[in-house]
């Protein structure tokens, strides 16, 4: 003979059922998107600090990236270190957002993601690993951001 609690009233005591709350359960791919959402975070707060260092030394100087001749998408490369410099800062400042649970990270980080992979597909010439690096960040990043259940707190 087996005794068993009945459930609290109002309940039906099946997950899902009216009356009941999936609060505080978790299935493994809730868990893993969650993660997911934390690493794009910090993803994007690393890559744009890198992409701010990537805009310092070409605004600096010349000649630590290869000149390309003949590129359809030939910038000078004080141009490419502008917009680098500036994209790397919102990037890192949309990442912090991210971390921090603010609502419009998720949506300017899933722009930004994709502005950055197309700037890096258009930077392929003149750092051809690194862009390619940064491609596929951008693109973890964006599904990520995309597939991340909505959440009530912060992350951090």
């Amino acid at each position: 003979m087996s005794s068993t609690t009945p459930p609290p009233a109002g309940t039906s005591g099946t997950p899902g059922a009216p009356g009941t709350s999936d609060r505080g359960r978790h299935d493994g791919r809730t868990g893993w998107v969650t993660g997911g959402t934390v690493f794009a975070g910090v993803l994007m707060l690393v890559s744009g600090v890198l992409a701010v260092l990537n805009g310092i030394a070409a605004i600096a100087e010349d000649d630590v990236y290869a000149s390309v001749n003949d590129y359809v998408f030939e910038f000078d490369l004080t141009s490419w270190g502008w917009i680098h410099l500036v994209l790397g800062v919102l990037v890192a400042l949309t990442g912090y957002g991210i971390l921090k649970g603010a609502d419009w990270a998720r949506a300017v980080g899933v722009g930004l993601a994709a502005l950055s992979v197309v700037l890096n597909f258009v930077w392929l010439p003149y750092q051809p690993l690194w862009a390619l690096v940064a491609i596929a960040i951008g693109l973890f990043v964006i599904w990520a951001l995309c597939s991340a259940p909505e959440r009530e707190g912060r992350v951090l």
